[in-house]
């Protein structure tokens, strides 16, 4: 797959400041060890190594743990199911997204929030940026 399979990877839209934060608030190191946070704008491996497997990274974040592939609600109810309750985000994430179907209602109204903001900001989807 990629160089190193022992890094976990979530790819994310580096252009959207809530997408942003959210991964930067995360605690996963703390229970799977090493994450690497990486652009979906980026001409990152794991980011050509979606792009392979035709992952649209405009309907969803992504998650790569252990070879296997998340994308949108999946990818958001994997990261709550492995990250810590450590602080007030991290236990309130956990508390949404472990749930499947809270996963998938709630995951498309923050994709839309997604999408809004960024036509907000004048900032185009992934999928139209050539890298």
């Amino acid at each position: 797959m990629l160089a190193s399979d022992n890094i976990s990877y979530i790819v994310y839209d580096g252009e959207c400041p809530f997408c942003s934060r959210y991964v930067r608030m995360l605690r996963l190191r703390d229970t799977i060890g090493s994450v690497e946070l990486v652009n979906a704008r980026s001409a990152h491996p794991v980011v050509e190594f979606l792009r392979a497997r035709q992952v649209d990274l405009d309907n969803g974040m992504a998650f790569v743990y252990n070879g296997a592939v998340a994308v949108g609600d999946e990818c958001i109810h994997k990261i709550a199911l492995l990250s810590t309750a450590s602080d007030r985000f991290n236990r309130l994430n956990r508390w949404i997204f472990r749930s499947e179907t809270r996963s998938r209602l709630v995951y498309p109204v923050l994709r839309c929030g997604r999408n809004t903001t960024l036509r907000l900001l004048g900032r185009r989807k992934i999928g139209s940026v050539v890298t």
